[in-house]
């Protein structure tokens, strides 16, 4: 399999992001944020996505023009992009993200591939030290910084991370539809 110029510029982005992600401090259960809504989620035993799965999650999002989404909002790019990268979670809209939904853990330090929620908008965090994140915008999919003007006024955006051990409805389902 030969891999084209775009498809190696992306991977070695995704990969000096991971690595600099790596080289911050690892998430503490300091780093979990306890709220009544998503406490139950930061249960011990679950784990969340791996430096390699970042990478991944990271290359299929900036890669996203292959993706096919029925509609052209922020959230079903985001749910998009988790279930191409492998990464399943039962659908959710912007604001259910938000209150804290099955599948993620609401944290205070993002890293690369974390959600970044405010009500109603819903990214990927794609650069933290930078505050880059991915997501549906009105210019289309792109990249913005999530501290911002524009974003600082839509209030304090929450952070969730995935946990690849949590089970939801659907999920099942949806790691055996072939792409």
């Amino acid at each position: 399999m030969r891999i084209g110029p775009k498809t190696a510029t992306v991977a070695l982005f995704c990969a000096a992001i991971c690595s600099r992600g790596s080289a911050q401090r690892a998430p503490s259960d300091q780093s979990v944020i306890n709220s009544s809504k998503v406490s139950h989620h930061a249960r011990p035993h679950k784990s969340t996505l791996t430096k390699d799965d970042r990478s991944s999650l990271l290359a299929v999002a900036l890669d996203s023009k292959h993706l096919r989404y029925s509609d052209h909002d922020c959230s079903h790019l985001v749910h998009a992009i988790y279930q191409r990268a492998g990464f399943p979670y039962s659908y959710a809209e912007s604001e259910d993200l938000y209150a804290g939904v099955e599948g993620f853990q609401r944290v205070s330090r993002p890293q690369a591939g974390d959600l970044v929620v405010w009500h109603g908008h819903v990214g990927i965090v794609i650069r933290p030290s930078q505050h880059a994140f991915y997501s549906f915008l009105s210019r289309g999919p792109a990249i913005d910084d999530y501290r911002s003007r524009y974003w600082k006024g839509r209030g304090q955006p929450r952070f969730y991370r995935y946990l690849k051990n949590d089970s939801c409805a659907g999920c099942a389902l949806a790691r055996s539809q072939p792409e």
